[in-house]
């Protein structure tokens, strides 16, 4: 009878990549089957993230569910960025953990779970040419991830601490990893990184020196895969050569996310993001001028440290006028080992709560409007999610989520579909070829 393991993934895509790998080590090296039931678990781990608020509330919150519901002789594990960042205090302060593996650390799964108390969370360990076994989610879609750790230095932001330096996973095994997904039934490739289009930069090897608009070119030529997707480019590396085989290579889906932050120079300087809210609105010119038709999403943070009501105006005027399809909004919350956790001008929390809300309102008002001009159009949608309601869906090339009436036999297929009805969130529509 195989081990059963039960795990629990926070944050990001990239987490889920991570938690893909781990799953995939732990089957073929130590005969482990994926459980939904904790209590039947032989092996439980939290992959967890330090970006959203409250992370370390979080995770020691969810230690003790799993610790009190748990099965004797079961061995927990926590892994990812707060893991990487906490290290060896989280097994102080809960001794029932079994081991902590960091967000650099994960080919090395199947090691610490053979050493009592292990903490493995070196941010500088070098796992860009490991070959993890396969494991996927989805038949359907392949997440890739292109490069690990991060060379920016926002000042509100953990992840170099958690992830490390940047280096890029050489092209060879980007295209062979691509190329064994397509062969076993994946038409969409979704590539991952903390900065994608800094691609190439750094390799940690002797290897081919790549740009990130030359791999796009090399994955589209992959016989078999149909569509290119991934997050989240940096408005600083947006250059022309990139925004023209974006809008010209038939294999890229044409929905950008382009995290923003803020919209006032002033703060995306303190922030340190390296553009100006000038830069950003000229790289969205420059790429509708070129893909009339691109949906367009971003981040905000609203109530950064200093930020004035001007330049809180300027974030709402950059909205109205790009006139995003999604946006991640959140109040700023301090991060451990940033350089935004010492700043003194912090804003009063009603204040920053207020903003948050005019936002996510704004952001409302111009989604209701923009989903009205989907009504009657025909959208190719390739389908991935049998949903409870008898219906399945799936996604539009400019990310439109869209579901219609249909059985299991639609998964893994392309088809036409006229809108008929518009929702917030989802579109429902009819097949028409």
């Amino acid at each position: 009878m195989s081990k059963k393991l039960f795990i629990e993934t926070l944050g990001c895509a990239m987490n889920s990549r991570d938690s893909e790998h781990m799953i995939a080590q732990l089957r073929e090296k130590e005969g482990y089957e994926t459980t939904d039931d904790l209590k039947s678990a032989d092996l439980i781990i939290i992959n967890t993230c330090s970006v959203r608020e409250k992370p370390v509330a979080k995770l020691f919150s969810e230690l003790g569910v799993f610790n009190k519901n748990k099965k004797e002789g079961a061995k927990i594990g926590v892994c990812g960025c707060t893991a990487s960042h906490l290290g060896d205090e989280i097994i102080r302060r809960a001794p029932y953990v079994s081991f902590v593996l960091g967000a650099r650390n994960v080919s090395k799964i199947t090691e610490v779970l053979h050493r009592d108390r292990a903490v493995e969370v070196d941010i500088n360990y070098d796992e860009s040419e490991f070959a993890f076994n396969d494991f996927r989610t989805s038949p359907y879609k392949a997440y890739i991830n292109i490069s690990i750790g991060c060379d920016k230095s926002c000042t509100y932001c953990i992840v170099p601490k958690t992830r490390g330096d940047e280096i890029s996973i050489p092209a060879e095994l980007i295209l062979r990893e691509a190329q064994r997904a397509v062969e076993r039934g994946a038409k969409e490739v979704f590539l991952l990184g903390q900065n994608v289009n800094n691609y190439g930069r750094r390799f940690s090897g002797d290897h081919e020196k790549v740009n990130f608009t030359e791999l796009l070119r090399r994955l589209s030529l992959i016989e078999g895969l149909e569509r290119l997707r991934f997050t989240s480019p940096h408005p600083f590396h947006m250059d022309d050569e990139f925004i023209e085989e974006f809008a010209k290579n038939p294999k890229i889906c044409k929905s950008m996310h382009m995290p923003l932050q803020s919209g006032s120079t002033k703060v995306l300087r303190d922030m340190k993001r390296g553009y100006s809210k000038e830069w950003f609105l000229e790289r969205v010119e420059k790429l509708r001028s070129v893909c009339p038709d691109v949906s367009i999403s971003t981040d905000i943070i609203v109530a950064f440290p200093g930020e004035s009501d001007e330049d809180f105006e300027d974030s709402l005027d950059v909205m109205r006028r790009v006139r995003f399809e999604q946006i991640f909004s959140f109040k700023y919350s301090p991060r451990p080992e940033t350089e935004a956790e010492h700043f003194t001008n912090v804003i009063d929390d009603d204040v920053a709560s207020h903003r948050l809300t005019t936002v996510q309102n704004l952001n409302t008002d111009i989604l209701d409007e923009n989903n009205q001009t989907h009504l009657g159009k025909i959208y190719r949608v390739y389908f991935e999610d049998l949903n409870k309601d008898y219906h399945v869906s799936g996604r539009s090339d400019n990310n439109l989520v869209i579901k219609v009436k249909g059985s299991d036999e639609l998964l893994g297929q392309f088809r036409d579909v006229k809108i008929t009805q518009i929702g917030r969130t989802i579109l429902t529509g009819e097949v028409v070829g």
